[in-house]
């Protein structure tokens, strides 16, 4: 019987993944925010005993771990260090394909948050880094120290509907003329000074959502769902599953735009624009009213989408639970 350690991470929908995905023995699936293991071990053991998965993160610990605790499964698993937009480029590399499902967990995981330096909470004081991949040339310092105004109003307002991005990024702009805003003490302590109690909502703190908005950002995971969902399909069988989730403090992405693909159509969330980082002094912005965007977080209400290649196209289906 295979057996496999517990994972880091522990996901909080694994059921609905593996019954979305349909998996099956013989079965080949791609789990392209592998974490530590958790969503694969279900599907390696909802495959057996020939199913092959294909893990992918781009953090280092993950991999490190998910390794760990999926060794029993042996030649069953397959770990790639890359990002899930790089998918197709994975799968042709291994000589793999198509597959019968890809599955994306998003957001951070609970051992980044507790990883103190990674710098992705305010719990302890640490550089403000956020970087999935520490090969990243930009980490979230860069942006709070570089963007314009006006430009990192958007960000937080976008990435993290945020309210009061406009004061938050004011306060930021004024701030860093005096000294650089470094570690996720000083920014937490910045925003909360700026917005005061009516920013906190509930037991939520009020630097949560510009956090978010900032991983977000650094990590260009709207552009890379997006790029993955139009790269990854011609990787699926007919009939093969894209099942991704997240658990959000804010809504999810909801406005859409059509792509044509394949003499059929493609339901996307609308593509954000690049996150441009720009080297002296940041220019100053007007303030701007909160906008309809959605974004994601890692704790909350979970939103799921699902999506289906079906024949005669790709039909991607969404389906909201």
């Amino acid at each position: 019987m295979e057996t496999a350690g517990t994972p880091f991470h522990k996901p909080v929908m694994v059921r609905e993944a593996v019954e979305s995905l349909r998996c099956r023995p013989g079965g080949i699936y791609v789990d392209g925010t592998v974490g530590g293991g958790g969503h694969a071990l279900a599907i390696l053991k909802a495959s057996a005993p020939d199913g092959i998965l294909i893990g992918i993160d781009e953090d280092d610990d993950a991999l490190s771990e998910s390794e760990k605790a999926l060794h029993a499964f042996g030649g069953r698993k397959i770990l790639r260090k890359g990002n899930f937009v790089d998918v197709d480029r994975i799968l042709a590399g291994l000589h793999i394909g198509p597959v019968d499902g890809l599955l994306l967990d998003l957001g951070v995981s609970s051992h980044q948050l507790d990883r103190a330096e990674r710098g992705f909470s305010f719990s302890s004081d640490a550089p403000l880094d956020m970087r999935m991949d520490r090969r990243r040339k930009v980490c979230a310092a860069d942006l709070v120290k570089s963007l314009p105004e006006k430009e990192l109003a958007k960000i937080i307002r976008d990435y993290g509907e945020e309210a009061k991005a406009v004061r938050i990024a004011g306060a930021i702009a004024a701030r860093r003329k005096v000294a650089p805003i470094e570690t996720t003490s000083e920014l937490a302590s910045l925003i909360a000074k700026t917005v005061g109690a009516s920013g906190r909502r509930g037991k939520i703190h009020p630097a949560t959502r510009t956090f978010q908005a900032l991983r977000i950002a650094v990590n260009e995971e709207l552009e890379n769902l997006h790029g993955t969902i139009v790269r990854s399909v011609p990787c699926l069988k007919k009939g093969g599953e894209i099942f991704h989730y997240f658990i959000s403090f804010a809504r999810r992405p909801d406005r859409e735009e059509h792509l044509p693909l394949a003499g059929e159509g493609l339901h996307l969330p609308r593509r954000p624009p690049p996150v441009p980082v720009r080297q002296g002094a940041a220019a100053q912005g007007s303030d701007e009213e909160a906008g309809d965007s959605r974004s994601r977080r890692d704790r909350g209400k979970p939103e799921i989408e699902k999506r289906e290649a079906q024949d005669g196209g790709e039909d991607l289906r969404h389906a909201d639970r």
